[in-house]
């Protein structure tokens, strides 16, 4: 999804333990591990009259990670994907050297139904030795990503390593993400010894406890200690855990294109305003590159 039109509240401030912001990029903290950028999308709700269509757009230097809480998303590709995607499944989408694609809603969905439309767009910088490489795509069912519970708080390691387990989602560098949700009682999560790298803390609903204060849906949380982050839960709260281990190199980020170096991003930027960039054979439509 592009970010056109992203607006970062510079709300970011210290509780102790903790960065606090409203998305990443935020003032603090520009990447959590090698986690870049991260679109909240809705929840919404979509009908005869609104629906989900994000034009022709390009990337570079990076992994897409799409994750649908409700509704349903039709991906397609300048390397010939189309693919659906599904509440609790995965689309990871690598850039690389350059990719163009599109998000719509399923033209099955599209008439007189109304539905709800809630997930994440996430993006995760490459290595530099892998920003050229060639650009893939790959779909995971929700029926394949590993799952577990402690006591009645249920856990999903959607992408990377964490907890002793591996998701199928195929990364390019040592990182995790981790849904989880507590259900009628507390759960105190204590992830040391669990995940590797700096970590993220992204509240979906509820609301949580962490130094003496109380935080709601909506906020990002950074642990400024690696590896020893513990906070509670309160019940009914749905977190998105997330981080891993940072790159040396500083990344650049303008509008959808990432890279360690900014002549890389120049190049980018004038192949899409030349139209020399890889582009879609079945779809016509082009987001312009911002004024």
């Amino acid at each position: 999804m592009s970010n056109i039109g992203l607006v970062i509240a510079e709300r970011s401030r210290d509780i102790g333990d903790f960065l606090v912001g409203r998305l990443i990029p935020f003032r603090k903290k520009r990447m959590i591990g090698p986690f870049i950028f991260i679109d909240h999308m809705g929840p919404t709700t979509l009908g005869p009259s609104k629906y989900m269509d994000v034009d022709q757009h390009p990337h570079i230097g990076l992994s897409t990670l799409t994750y649908m809480l409700e509704g349903e998303i039709m991906h397609e590709d300048s390397i010939g994907t189309k693919q659906r995607i599904q509440p609790g499944s995965v689309n990871w989408m690598t850039a690389g050297a350059g990719v163009s694609h599109t998000e719509r809603t399923p033209s099955d969905l599209r008439g007189s139904k109304i539905f709800m439309a809630h997930g994440y767009q996430i993006w995760v910088a490459l290595p530099k030795h892998l920003e050229q490489m060639e650009p893939e795509f790959h779909h995971i069912p929700k029926t394949q990503l590993p799952r577990w519970s402690e006591g009645e708080t249920e856990f999903t390691l959607v992408a990377g390593q964490a907890y002793g387990k591996q998701s199928p989602v195929p990364v390019y560098s040592p990182l995790f993400m981790v849904e989880v949700k507590s259900n009628s009682s507390s759960y105190t999560l204590n992830v040391q010894g669990k995940v590797k790298g700096e970590i993220g803390i992204c509240i979906v609903s509820g609301e949580i406890s962490a130094c003496d204060e109380t935080l709601n849906k909506g906020n990002i949380l950074v642990s400024k200690v690696e590896d020893t982050c513990k906070i509670t839960l309160q019940p009914n709260t749905h977190l998105i855990l997330f981080g891993g281990e940072p790159f040396p190199e500083e990344r650049h980020i303008y509008w959808n294109f990432v890279a360690s170096e900014k002549e890389t991003i120049e190049k980018a930027k004038k192949a899409w305003e030349e139209k020399t960039f890889p582009m879609m054979d079945n779809d016509q439509s082009y987001v312009p590159l911002p004024g």
